[in-house]
């Protein structure tokens, strides 16, 4: 029997929970025959105001079948469901949203005007307050690609997400920080930079953040070995007892309108130079770091592909940077090949703990790596003199140091736990004898998302070669590794459509 009791109030409805997860989208479920959809004339996908209390949230309509939901009911999405704190049963109302006020903003970026600090702060403001449907994101995201967002619109995106956001701030005179553009497979330093700077007396309070299209962020990679949701008084209280943390920025709310963006930019696979040097900086501006060091790989299949693309952006980082107040050194590294033999969250985890606890089969371009862009912090913070830097961070790694500073920061943010091992492996093995002459870095991580990386944590890619090693027919390239077999499966059907992941260079 339906229900069918309608509430004195004719903008009213009763709420009632489907539990869909739609990530950071908020969406609400209506029946289009309901009264409040025929009153307002709301339509499949029309943006609506969404009030439960006196919490409101600009959300997407989806309509639905009368077998879901009851005339009377309402849904919302978890991420909109969170948001205003709603409660099994609560009324709802709906109503027309206000009207955007940047929308004129918008549409004069749209067609190549430059926006200054007002209209980039108005923006901005709408975007964090929700009114901006995902097509408002694209559009906006589309029109501030490539080049189209010069030094001085750089430098007003950012400042407006910086105060869109909370801010950290520290009392101490040097805040470090160490961030990778990306496009990197298993480049997975922070862990073993935040300990390493840390051990050698320079604070460095890391936030970081969860792949999206990646196998693996370094807040899904270090959440294997210790909690990282952490709030900013528990930050603060690692911080201050250990020198340093690696917790999910997501958490601490800096720079929100980053993460809104991000969610439209990756999708659509945009290189957008302005827009990347706002995500970057706004994060660590609000993080209240002063000296920062930007791993910046370059490779063919890397996210900067040429040395030219790597200085123009290193040039729109130095200049930002410095109307910000931030110290940089961008290091420019090599981006040919994956780094370490991990690719997923808990096999990067494992490469992390090997190079720590100095195995003899760590991976060395890894323990490089790390002591590179730790020596570069270590030199920008003037804890050390120039060129000085990679001994004392060797030095840290060598004689445990830094691996005794990672379990006490482990234990601080609520205590350390051991990377968990897939239930399904399959070996990929080369079809012909030859050397390896390079890597589809972006395959890669395709391949190790479809096994199902990074949301089953132990799932992956481990690889068994490096550039220049020479092998017979049928010796091991890499082994997948998965929690399920539909996952497995998906990942070997793409394998066999693209199986020059591993190039090979027949042998003379």
């Amino acid at each position: 029997m339906k229900r069918s009791t309608l509430h004195g109030d004719h903008g009213t409805l009763k709420l009632r929970r489907l539990g869909i997860d739609t990530y950071t989208d908020p969406v609400i479920y209506m029946r289009a025959d309901c009264h409040v959809c025929r009153a307002e004339g709301f339509e499949a996908r029309s943006r609506v105001k969404v009030t439960v209390g006196g919490r409101g949230i600009i959300a997407t309509l989806n309509v639905v079948s009368d077998a879901l939901l009851a005339i009377d009911e309402v849904a919302l999405s978890e991420f909109a469901w969170r948001t205003v704190g709603a409660s099994e049963g609560d009324e709802v109302r709906v109503s027309h949203p206000d009207p955007v006020e940047s929308d004129s903003r918008l549409r004069a970026k749209v067609y190549g005007a430059r926006l200054d600090a007002a209209d980039m702060e108005a923006i901005i403001r709408d975007v964090i307050g929700g009114l901006y449907s995902d097509l408002h994101l694209a559009a906006f995201v589309t029109a501030c690609a490539g080049d189209r967002l010069d030094e001085s619109e750089t430098v007003a995106l950012t400042r407006a997400m910086i105060g869109a956001g909370e801010r950290i701030r520290w009392d101490f005179p040097v805040v470090a920080d160490k961030h990778s553009v990306g496009g990197l497979p298993g480049n997975r330093t922070t862990p073993l930079v935040v300990a390493i700077v840390a051990d050698c007396g320079v604070r460095i309070p890391k936030t970081s953040s969860r792949a999206i299209t990646s196998p693996a962020g370094t807040a899904d990679t270090m959440e294997v070995l210790a909690p990282v949701d952490l709030d900013v008084a528990a930050m603060r209280r690692v911080v201050e007892s250990e020198g340093g943390c690696i917790v999910w920025g997501g958490a601490v709310r800096l720079s929100p309108a980053d993460d809104i963006l991000i969610r439209v930019e990756r999708p659509l696979d945009f290189d957008s130079e302005g827009q990347l040097v706002a995500s970057v900086l706004s994060k660590k501006a609000a993080a209240g770091s002063t000296h920062v060091v930007i791993d910046m790989p370059v490779g063919p299949t890397a996210k900067v592909r040429s040395k030219a693309a790597a200085q123009s952006l290193s040039d729109r980082l130095r200049a930002v940077g410095a109307a910000l107040g931030l110290r940089l050194r961008i290091e420019q590294t090599d981006g040919s090949q994956p780094v370490g033999r991990g690719i997923g969250p808990a096999l990067e985890a494992r490469d992390l703990l090997a190079v720590f606890q100095n195995q003899t089969d760590a991976p060395r371009d890894l323990r490089e790596r790390a002591i590179r862009l730790a020596a570069a912090v270590l030199e920008l913070a003037n804890a050390v003199a120039a060129g000085q830097g990679a001994a004392m961070a060797a030095s840290a790694l060598d004689d445990g140091r830094a691996w005794r500073k990672f379990q006490a920061i482990c234990k601080a943010q609520g205590g350390m736990r051991e990377p968990p091992s897939s239930s399904i492996t399959h070996v990929v093995e080369a079809a012909s004898r030859g050397a390896v002459s390079g890597f589809d870095n972006r395959r890669l991580s395709r391949l190790a998302k479809l096994a199902g990386a990074p949301s089953a944590a132990a799932a992956g890619l481990e690889l068994h070669v490096r550039s220049g090693d020479l092998v017979a027919s049928g010796q091991p390239l890499f082994t997948v590794h998965a929690e399920a077999p539909g996952e497995l499966a998906y990942a070997l059907d793409y394998l066999a459509k693209h199986p020059g992941i591993v190039m090979l260079d027949p042998a003379e």
